[in-house]
């Protein structure tokens, strides 16, 4: 072994005892070691991760390794510090510089700076680039630069910062220092552009999946009533649970969540409109409490670190796929099941077409802003899984359909519109392609109105050809030739329809043209989701409790909920039910700080719990007793009955039989020796922190097997 492969190994085990003892978790995900001992060994880096899968700790824990003090570059005030505080509550020396500190707490962060205490310092690009700011770090010890949110250097991108670019500076400054840009949206051309105008051209790339399996796609039509279908959608699915909804107009924000209010959901609103102070309260709601719903135009979510957003709703198309992507992927960062739920219709392509067209950007610019408006067009018109065609826009692959978007849940029926593709398109010719939608649905409806016989269109060979179809069902047409680029959208002449190159040979027949059959109702499909899983009434006053618990602790400390522990966290803890430290040291993301500081409050409510279940349960209610009353033939469920205790109690007393070898795991439940099998392989197959638990096998079969049955297969490998 070479001295390097030795300290890499070295290096590498320090790092694997950061994750463990500070962060809390067992082993690294995706290339994060890799990502890491490229910065230790003093090497560049440019990282593309999606949302959720742990770009922070790429650059926090070479930070803490590293002598000096880790720079990073944070776009927003909400998002450095929102990680200060989740770093300084791990025990991680760290602090942030900006606008919202008096000048004595910046000169003594400053002097932290000069002086090396610090392992972390988040800063705006504003201050980073000030001559001033540049000569403190001239005089400072430093570990790496982080450039957190690097998209935002693209002139292209959705979120373009003219002062990012100014960051190539950091190269020419200090060369010897390992720079990391990191993003979770770039698609080809972006990451191009990062490399070329932050000067990593000899910096590794690591690009990791962009799949966010957890999420399930749904984008439906809006048919007039997107308002309604969003409440039904939030009251069906997500009645309890913080969410998203997104708007293109500062005044939709404002009319959606006082709607919302009226309809007994907490909504509010955010946009640069508003005033600053009512913003900043109503984003600390949605950061610290629970069941908030904020309605925001996109001006709302870059840096918002809040893990358990359960849905992102849509009530207007992004401009790209890159917002789309960038906006849903706010939801599930926790990893549990989430939803992007999506309504469009024609008018948001016109209006979002008008804003390019009336911006100030050059002829490039709003070329390549029209080419990403009409893959996001194509996107929502899928007839296929959107997840498959969503990573391959940013290079992924997927081999097989996902089976959690719409179009794999519930598929989409398509239909042969060649015959009435070409009606609509003759009828844009024939009118001279000077009219919008509106107007051209009416003259092949054959509609008796003065304007069309002023033009002398009602006596056109196209007028009154399309009786076949109503209003609706024509702007749903006129929308998917729009979308497959049959027609364009042309704005300087107030939204008339022009026909492209593309649509002649639809107009000849010599291509068949297949449309989806829009449905009535929006039905979403959920047979396939994965579940949260369902809690009996004892664990859910024990989940209730240990949320209490943690909200508590969180006002406490003043820092949001999450920032103590992620509902994931919280969810183990229900199931594991630990007694003592050792126990819950085990949970994911509990390292050594968080250990001291938390575990004696969560473990005495755990305590409590066990023992009132004990109470409840008589001193006769014993498994013997059980065992001999099913031995007699009595079913389980009269088992349950006669005793008065829950059948969850019966079936943890009969798989304790099982495991001793007096019961047979047929005689309990039903269960075929394939589905057997399936079941012990899945047990088999878990990882070593998840040896033994339920809630890992229940969601690899999307719980189609209850907990009951569960317990009982594994009670057979206790057995064997």
């Amino acid at each position: 072994m070479t001295l390097s492969e030795e300290g890499k190994i070295i290096m590498d085990d320090k790092a694997l005892n950061i994750l463990n003892s500070i962060f809390g978790y067992n082993e690294f995900r995706h290339s994060q070691k890799d990502i890491i001992q490229q910065l230790l060994q003093g090497n560049d880096a440019v990282v593309l991760m999606p949302t959720g899968g742990g770009k922070s700790l790429c650059y926090q824990i070479p930070a803490i390794l590293r002598p000096g003090v880790g720079i990073i570059v944070s776009p927003l005030i909400a998002l450095m510090q929102d990680q200060v505080s989740a770093l300084q509550q791990l025990g991680v020396k760290a602090a942030f510089l900006n606008s919202t500190l008096d000048a004595a707490t910046s000169q003594e962060i400053e002097q932290q700076l000069i002086s090396g205490e610090l392992d972390l310092l988040y800063v705006a690009p504003e201050r980073l680039m000030t001559e001033s700011f540049l000569q403190r770090l001239d005089r400072s010890p430093l570990a790496l630069f982080a450039i957190d949110e690097a998209h935002c250097v693209s002139q292209w991108g959705h979120d373009f910062r003219p002062e990012y670019i100014q960051l190539s500076i950091l190269h020419q400054r200090y060369p010897d220092i390992p720079r990391i840009a990191l993003t979770a949206t770039a698609d080809e051309s972006t990451r191009a552009e990062i490399i070329q105008r932050l000067n990593l051209e000899q910096a590794k790339m690591y690009v990791s999946s962009f799949d966010r399996p957890n999420i399930c796609y749904r984008i439906s039509q809006n048919q007039g009533n997107a308002r309604d279908a969003l409440l039904r959608f939030i009251l069906n699915e997500h009645e309890t649970d913080a969410g998203i909804v997104y708007c293109l107009s500062r005044n939709k924000v404002d009319q959606t969540a006082e709607w919302l209010t009226r309809k007994g959901l907490t909504a509010l609103p955010y946009h640069a409109g508003m005033p600053a102070p009512v913003r900043q309260q109503n984003q600390h709601r949605f950061l610290n409490e629970d069941r908030i719903i904020i309605v925001a135009t996109i001006a709302f979510g870059m840096g918002i670190d809040k893990p358990d957003v359960r849905f992102v709703a849509h009530l207007n198309l992004p401009k790209s796929i890159e917002a789309y992507y960038q906006e849903t992927g706010r939801a599930g960062r926790d990893g549990l099941p989430a939803t992007a739920w999506m309504m469009y219709g024609l008018q948001d392509v016109i209006m979002l077409k008008q804003m390019m067209e009336s911006s100030n950007a050059d002829d490039k610019h709003k070329r390549v802003e029209r080419h990403k408006l009409d893959s996001m067009l194509g996107f929502s018109e899928l007839t296929h899984c959107r997840r498959q065609a969503l990573l391959k826009y940013f290079g992924d692959h997927l081999d097989e359909a996902c089976g959690n978007c719409d179009s794999c849940l519930t598929p989409v029926e398509t239909w042969d519109a060649t015959v009435v593709a070409q009606k609509a398109l003759s009828s844009v010719h024939r009118t001279g392609q000077r009219f919008g939608v509106n107007y051209l649905t009416d003259v092949l409806l054959g509609k008796d109105n003065e304007r069309i016989k002023n033009f002398g269109h009602d006596k056109l060979g196209v007028y009154g050809i399309g009786t076949e179809l109503n209003t609706k069902q024509w702007r749903d047409i006129f929308r998917q030739l729009i979308a497959r680029n049959l027609l364009t959208v042309d704005m300087a002449g107030h939204g008339g329809l022009h026909l492209t190159e593309d649509c002649r040979s639809v107009l000849r027949g010599e291509k068949e043209l297949m449309l989806r059959k829009e449905l009535k109702n929006e039905k979403p499909g959920r047979k396939n989701r994965k579940q949260t899983t369902s809690l009996n009434e004892a664990n859910q006053y024990l989940w209730e409790a240990l949320r209490t618990c943690r909200k508590e602790l969180s006002e406490k400390r003043g820092v949001p909920p999450y920032v103590i522990f992620h509902d994931a966290t919280l969810m183990e803890m229900l199931e594991r039910q630990p007694q003592n430290k050792e126990q819950f040291s085990k949970l994911s993301g509990v390292g050594e700080h968080k250990l001291e500081a938390y575990a004696d409050e969560f473990l005495k409510i755990i305590k409590v719990h066990i023992e009132k279940e004990s109470l409840s349960i008589s001193s006769a209610d014993t498994v013997d007793e059980t065992f001999e009353l099913f031995s007699k033939g009595m079913m389980i469920a009269d088992i349950a009955a006669h005793r008065k205790l829950k059948l969850a109690t019966i079936y943890n007393h009969l798989s304790e039989k099982i495991s001793q070898g007096q019961v047979m795991i047929n005689d309990v439940v039903e269960l075929d020796d394939n589905n057997l099998k399936l079941i012990q392989d899945e047990f088999f197959n878990l990882k070593e922190e998840d040896a033994g638990k339920l809630k890992p096998v229940y969601d690899a079969f999307e719980g189609a097997f209850n907990y009951d049955l569960l317990r009982c297969v594994r009670a057979t490998l206790e057995l064997a």
